[in-house]
């Protein structure tokens, strides 16, 4: 299996959108209402919102390929890209999706790795992220990445508040 990352550009805003929506409703979908779904779906991952995300100097996307084929993606954040104010000396791990085709390959680990390595780049202290508190398998995956649980805060699933717990580890 051959597998690289690549830094998405504006060259890649229609892949970063298709990957993204199939792979938030893969994840997501079977605990969650279609309206729900449908409303964040459009909200987040619409032409424009990813297009400006992507322009953002603060943030960063990354996919992964696994034999020349898209396999998932990453989202990092740094300073006022951020979705709480986790601090300067913080890279924030946003979005990490891989398909459900490509799971249990390994290539989550990957982009963690990468993340690690943007944030040791960076100078920053510690990574962070949130993830959904149903979301057992990904807690477990982070747990065993070395991340604790830090926190929480409230995710908006289209008119629905969800609690994500926060997540964070040392890098220094």
């Amino acid at each position: 299996m051959a597998v690289h990352i690549r830094k998405c550009s504006i060259e890649d805003l229609a892949l970063l959108q298709e990957i993204s929506a199939e792979t938030f409703k893969e994840t997501f979908q079977n605990q969650n209402s279609p309206e729900s779904m449908s409303a964040y779906l459009e909200k987040a991952f619409n032409l424009d919102q990813l297009r400006k995300e992507l322009s953002n100097p603060c943030s960063q996307f990354y996919i992964i390929y696994s034999n020349d084929e898209a396999a998932g993606y990453l989202k990092l954040n740094i300073d006022e890209a951020q979705t709480e104010g986790m601090g300067n000396d913080s890279l924030e791990i946003e979005r990490i999706y891989i398909r459900k085709s490509h799971l249990k390959q390994g290539l989550g680990k990957l982009l963690v790795y990468k993340a690690i390595e943007i944030a040791k780049q960076l100078k920053k202290e510690k990574l962070w992220l949130g993830v959904w508190e149903q979301n057992e398998n990904a807690i477990a995956f982070y747990k065993k990445l070395g991340f604790m649980q830090t926190g929480s805060h409230i995710f908006k699933l289209g008119d629905e508040e969800q609690l994500d717990f926060i997540m964070t580890k040392s890098i220094i």
